[in-house]
């Protein structure tokens, strides 16, 4: 049995390429504790830094963060604002570590729907993580993947209304073609904290094959051991793909 912050060597082997996670949980963790929400936001961020450092440190190629729903621009401005703020405050703060850690920045999602300085400092970052060839992490942002794959569909159908492409030429690959992760591979693990039991618009297309580990874990309490965690329990499935 592997110790709480080490990787047994079967999960080693079979450490997955691109992990995804629904970090939820926030708001009622600082509930538990009679705090406002934006402090459990703020422990939150903390959770992204040590599973961000993590995911590098155990060799995953790709770390997807669902860190701002399309439907969360529902939720009061005032906590919406502060978490613009936290992000780009996380942007100033992270970029030169990240950049020391060898991390490599995309961000998929209605980008512009972001404040102009949301989307300033994303660029900043993104353009001086370029070079680096470790860890890809990939921060949704105003993301639903319902709303992608419209906007794939409507690609698709523009260039089909162009002679562009025949429609008996629409195979799943062109799908995948067409939306935001389409230079990012599908994940193979699905990671849910606070044990709720939904995929809420996150991923959809790409997640058909993905194993899910859902944690009661809030998200601020969840760090490098519950992560390994996660990791250990990935290793003991044994993946089908739709085959015996």
């Amino acid at each position: 049995m592997s110790s709480a912050m080490h990787l047994s060597a079967d999960a080693k082997a079979s450490l997955p390429q691109h992990v995804a996670v629904i970090m939820d949980g926030n708001g009622r963790w600082a509930k538990q504790r009679g705090l406002p929400r934006i402090e459990g936001h703020r422990q939150g961020a903390e959770s992204a830094r040590a599973i961000i450092r993590a995911a590098g440190e155990l060799g995953i190629k790709y770390l997807t963060l669902y860190a701002f729903s399309a439907e969360n621009w529902n939720r009061p401005k005032d906590e919406v604002d502060a978490l613009m703020k936290y992000l780009i405050h996380y942007l100033k703060t992270e970029t030169s570590e990240l950049n020391k850690n060898n991390v490599r920045l995309e961000v998929i999602g209605q980008i512009w729907r972001l404040p102009d300085n949301v989307q300033d400092h994303l660029k900043k970052s993104i353009a001086t993580l370029s070079r680096n060839n470790g860890l890809t992490l990939v921060m949704a942002l105003s993301y639903g993947s319902r709303i992608e794959i419209v906007d794939a569909v409507r690609a698709i159908a523009e260039k089909v209304r162009r002679g562009e492409l025949e429609t008996a030429d629409i195979t799943g690959q062109v799908i995948s073609q067409h939306l935001w992760t389409r230079n990012i591979p599908d994940p193979d693990l699905l990671i849910r904290t606070s044990g709720e039991m939904r995929v809420s618009n996150f991923l959809l297309w790409q997640i058909s094959y993905a194993e899910l580990v859902i944690t009661p874990t809030f998200w601020p309490d969840f760090r490098k051991p519950q992560f390994i965690a996660a990791l250990e329990e990935y290793a003991r499935r044994h993946r089908r793909f739709g085959g015996v």
